[in-house]
């Protein structure tokens, strides 16, 4: 027999609790001749079985109904679901930790974060010590805050000497500056060449005389300048070509001065999200394969303040040219480009943001086979000594994508006005 004080210590149970487990009747204490309360061994290994029970997971009104009758089964199975989710849970919050410091990889909370809250997700990585450009980077990168050094050091080997940085072609450049000086005051003033234009002729004298009065345009995402060379060269606008890549801009330098064109641009290495510069400021904005960064939608509205009343935005942008991509290629791009949506909802997304359509077209085969040829190439080159990184490897796989991308996802330039307040 057993008192109170002593079945308490051999069970780990307070005084109170073995009280009220005799009020539930889980337990029946005899009175001895001088008023203290004894318990049996048959109460103690009852005991013993009830904390067994809850180990299980069961409330204590659970364990009771097990111990007066038989095992609810069901019961069971719905604890059992329970407790399953919970260890889910409870081992993804682990792995999270052990990534956090360094011994896993993050690369799939950063993915499924940077859905849920991409601007937060921006603030909470630049508060971990990355600056902007290493923050954007990340993201639609390395997406590995532990790996991101390796991976944007092999990302840049491999990029290194590659003019291009996406898909683009001098053509599709000149068609879109084409159908903005055909729209513009200049075609009114009888300035272009209106007949050799609509042929498809592309006079270089015709479009520099029919340039917007030498009216500014800003170029953001210029990395390397392909695009800002040809702004230069056929137009007479007063350029600023943005980057947030001060590696990219030298290059820039560098290539505009043999063509005598680096007092028609200024270099400004800055953040397209926060842009530096004046409300209305510029006759147009131009942006080729790199609005993605902060989201092409949210760049419409964005940028739309610093353009000039009737002023104009140039952009080109990864979308679906089908309603039912394949499964594999929706996979791909749901996880490397989330905001991705059909040509009809990114024009709809522009006329809700105060734009009018003014064109709008696919970039041509030599704009992907000027990318992806050279591209190709240098993977071919660097395979033998970068067997195990994962850069070369996340562009092996976009290779594969896009050698299907026919029919099914492309790049398409939009050419809009802004359209008065």
């Amino acid at each position: 027999m057993y008192r109170i004080s002593e079945l308490a210590d051999k069970v780990g149970l307070s005084r109170s609790t073995l009280l009220y487990y005799e009020k539930l009747g889980l337990i029946s204490a005899k009175r001895q001749a001088n008023g203290y309360r004894s318990y049996s061994e048959q109460d103690f290994q009852k005991l013993k079985l009830l904390q067994q029970l809850q180990a299980g997971g069961l409330t204590l009104k659970e364990c009771q109904a097990c111990l007066e009758s038989r095992v609810d089964r069901e019961l069971l199975l719905q604890r059992l679901k329970v407790l399953d989710d919970e260890i889910a849970q409870k081992n993804q919050a682990r792995e999270l930790l052990s990534a956090m410091l360094g011994m896993g990889s993050m690369r799939e909370w950063h993915q499924a974060t940077e859905k849920q809250a991409p601007e937060a997700h921006l603030q909470w990585l630049i508060k971990q010590g990355f600056n902007e450009k290493q923050a954007l980077r990340l993201k639609w990168l390395s997406k590995d805050m532990n790996e991101h050094e390796q991976y944007m050091a092999d990302f840049e080997l491999i990029f290194d000497g590659l003019t291009r940085l996406g898909p683009g072609a001098e053509t599709d450049s000149l068609t879109a500056l084409k159908a903005v000086l055909l729209n513009s005051d200049a075609l009114k003033a009888g300035l272009l060449n209106t007949e050799s234009l609509k042929a498809g002729l592309l006079n270089t004298e015709s479009l520099k005389a029919a340039s917007l009065n030498s009216g500014e345009l800003l170029e953001i995402g210029c990395g390397k300048g392909v695009a800002t060379r040809v702004l230069a060269q056929y137009s007479d606008f007063v350029i600023t070509a943005l980057d947030n890549d001060q590696s990219n801009l030298d290059a820039l330098q560098q290539s505009l001065q043999p063509l005598t064109l680096t007092q028609k641009v200024k270099i400004v290495c800055a953040s397209m999200i926060e842009l530096p510069f004046a409300l209305h400021q510029f006759d147009v904005i131009w942006c080729e394969g790199s609005a993605y960064i902060m989201g092409a939608e949210q760049a419409l509205k964005d940028w739309k303040r610093f353009i000039k009343p009737q002023g104009y935005l140039v952009l080109s942008d990864l979308v679906w040219s089908t309603n039912d991509p394949s499964n594999e290629l929706r996979s791909f791009w749901q996880q490397e480009y989330p905001d991705m949506v059909s040509v009809e909802q990114r024009i709809k997304q522009a006329k809700q943001a105060g734009y009018e359509l003014i064109d709008s077209f696919p970039l041509s085969e030599q704009a992907w086979n000027g990318y992806y040829q050279p591209l190709q190439a240098r993977i071919y080159e660097l395979e033998p000594i970068m067997r195990n990184s994962k850069a070369l490897a996340d562009v092996n796989r976009e290779l594969e994508i896009a050698a299907k991308r026919l029919g099914q996802f492309d790049y398409q330039m939009f050419v809009l006005k802004r359209c008065s307040d």
